[in-house]
């Protein structure tokens, strides 16, 4: 009998221990930092931060941009229209809009391409436990777009 208690205490003190030391989980949301990479490069393009506001949409901004090609990163949306024209392009809001759907996706929002200054209708899906965020871009229908991986970032390492 204190053979079998002393098997079951160790093996609940096994995964106690486990539980305390497992690595910190990923959100299942949207919201935080994420890097874009560039389609044709592969290299980093910029940091995005994805908040919700109070009525549970979800907006995002860019907080960083990288240099391409050992370049200065553009810094004004010179393709953008209307009040963004010629604003710099970090602290622009360019998502807006996106409603919670199904689980780990948010639907029914913008996104805004400061390279070519249009606006697509946009819906994020949470990928990889967390890690990933798959953007779609498109106009009209869904089938009509492409789509984007961005990767979940921590500032405190990966500025």
């Amino acid at each position: 009998m204190t053979i079998r208690i002393s098997i079951f205490l160790i093996l609940l003190l096994g995964l106690f221990t486990s539980l305390v030391f497992a690595a910190n989980p990923v959100p299942q949301t949207p919201t935080g930092y994420w890097k874009t990479v560039d389609d044709v490069t592969g290299k980093p393009k910029s940091i995005i931060h994805i908040w919700k506001t109070d009525n549970n949409a979800l907006m995002g901004k860019v907080i960083k941009l990288f240099a391409a090609n050992d370049a200065e990163p553009t810094k004004l949306c010179t393709a953008c229209k209307g009040e963004k024209h010629n604003k710099p392009i970090v602290g622009m809001v360019i998502l807006s809009g996106l409603k919670s759907g199904e689980p780990f996706q948010w639907n029914k929002g913008q996104i805004l391409d400061p390279e070519n200054g249009k606006t697509y209708k946009c819906s994020l899906r949470v990928a990889d436990n967390g890690k990933k965020l798959n953007v779609h871009g498109y106009i009209g229908i869904p089938v009509l777009g492409r789509s984007q991986t961005w990767e979940r970032i921590d500032l405190m390492s990966d500025k």
